[in-house]
């Protein structure tokens, strides 16, 4: 199934919608309660024109260095355990919508195309065996990073990870996805390949990461848990390429949809 929430004239606070074909049937109830109920009314796909992230998250938890090629254009060492980092729930934006350059650290901000995880139900201490019984679905997330922020300011990731705009989720929730591991996570920058790499290509498996962050770290129901990159960034070009306000970048997963995003500068 595929899940997405928007906003319109008849919905301004937001709304539920199920996708099929081109059109959306409006739901009532809560997803995570497993609840979902038909309006009866419906909305055409390409008269949305006003999307919201597909979850509203209650913790966004990222797990970075999770490709070995992204590992080794970055000269950084294998993990041996999944490396943590959060995102604040600031940073969460929308298909469609902008990301915004930083008004004070603008010039080194890059794009990380990433499969994201969203936990259906409250997980602590769950096995691996387990762990995927407690996902509800699956999206695509842009782990966007102020790099000099990131490794040169501050010397750690948080705030270059988590200004407004930073993460942007969507378009659809997907559910019911089988064999997750032959996805492809793909990201376009103004229609050019950047990444391009399939999920079993990961360090740490989906069910290894959710394994590791729920033992001590309740992972509520909305958690999102973006799963690192594939290689491409573009500070490990040469030369580096990072974003200018005008690109469009498009994060596009198999099974799930494109991601889109235009860069705007900070007004």
């Amino acid at each position: 199934m595929k899940y997405l929430r928007f906003k319109d004239a008849q919905h301004p606070d937001g709304c539920l919608g199920q996708l099929e074909g081109d059109t959306v049937k409006i739901l009532k109830g809560c997803i995570f309660a497993g609840n979902l109920q038909e309006t009866g009314e419906s909305a055409a796909l390409d008269s949305i024109e006003s999307f919201l992230p597909p979850v509203d998250s209650p913790n966004i938890i990222a797990i970075g260095a999770n490709y070995v090629d992204h590992c080794k254009e970055c000269d950084a060492k294998l993990p041996e355990n999944p490396l943590v980092f959060i995102k604040t729930t600031n940073s969460l934006t929308a298909h469609g919508e902008n990301i915004v350059l930083p008004r004070n650290n603008p010039d080194e901000v890059d794009y990380e195309a990433e499969l994201a995880v969203v936990i259906g139900k409250t997980a602590s201490y769950v096995s691996e065996a387990d762990a995927m019984d407690y996902v509800l679905g699956f999206t695509c997330a842009n782990d966007v990073s102020a790099r000099d922020v990131q490794l040169k300011i501050d010397s750690q990731w948080a705030r270059g990870k988590s200004f407004d705009s930073f993460c942007p989720l969507g378009p659809y929730l997907v559910t019911g996805i089988r064999d997750v591991e032959d996805l492809h996570v793909k990201l376009r920058l103004n229609g050019e390949l950047m990444q391009d790499q399939p999920v079993s290509d990961m360090i740490f498996s989906i069910t290894r990461v959710i394994a590791h962050l729920s033992a001590g770290i309740t992972l509520l129901p909305g958690t999102v848990i973006l799963t690192g990159t594939p290689a491409g960034v573009g500070m490990a070009r040469d030369p580096r390429r990072f974003l200018r306000s005008g690109d469009v970048v498009e994060v596009e997963i198999d099974q799930i949809g494109a991601l889109r995003n235009r860069v705007v500068a900070h007004s």
